[in-house]
């Protein structure tokens, strides 16, 4: 199973995307997605979830209201 900290981090990069429209979040949070899917030890449910996610983050523009939080 991913670590904790990669779950961590997905859930906190997919919050700041949702909470800021910020492209960064949405783009890093999809590839930390992608990193448990592709972990051998993931369950089908939970591996088609997390590509349901990626997927649907990868394909995500910004809201115009939203505002840029990250530094990068």
């Amino acid at each position: 199973m991913p670590s904790r900290e990669i779950w961590a981090g997905a859930l906190s990069l997919l919050l700041l995307h949702e909470e800021t429209g910020c492209a960064h979040s949405a783009y890093n949070a999809a590839r930390l997605l992608d990193q448990i899917c592709d972990a051998d030890d993931v369950d089908d449910d939970t591996r088609r979830l997390c590509e349901r996610a990626s997927v649907r983050l990868s394909g995500d523009t910004p809201r115009p209201e939203a505002r840029h939080a990250c530094p990068a």
